[in-house]
């Protein structure tokens, strides 16, 4: 079997694409509040994938948050081993995706800069 560089991306848009609905319709995890999938990143071997998160909340809610979807990572893994046509269905390991805070936090400063500006 010949094995694609674009296996990975493949098999990472559908674990996105599972996650997300697996997260919306069955996770009842009340921990597992306001997540939205960024992205996910998968290893070239398909073992690991990284899901990144975002959480809304504070640091205590995203810790919550992340506690649920790794409880979660079990079911989440069996609904995407019936999605993926591979032999191997990746470990998911969960983290905040800090990309979005990090925007947020430099449009605040860039907002407070501006208000300096003009007064």
């Amino acid at each position: 079997m010949k094995s694609s560089s674009r296996r990975p991306e493949q098999v990472a848009e559908t674990l996105r694409q599972v996650i997300t609905d697996g997260l919306a319709r069955e996770v009842r995890d009340p921990r597992v509040g306001f997540v939205t999938v960024t992205g996910v990143l998968v290893t070239p071997d398909l073992s690991h994938a990284r899901v990144m998160v975002s959480v809304r909340g504070d640091d205590a809610e995203k810790r919550r948050a992340l506690e649920g979807l790794q409880s979660a990572a079990g079911f989440l893994r069996s609904r995407a081993a019936r999605a993926l046509t591979t032999r191997i269905v990746p470990e998911l390991h969960f983290e905040l995706d800090k990309g979005l805070e990090h925007a947020a936090r430099i449009n605040e400063l860039l907002g407070e800069i501006r208000r300096e500006e003009h007064d």
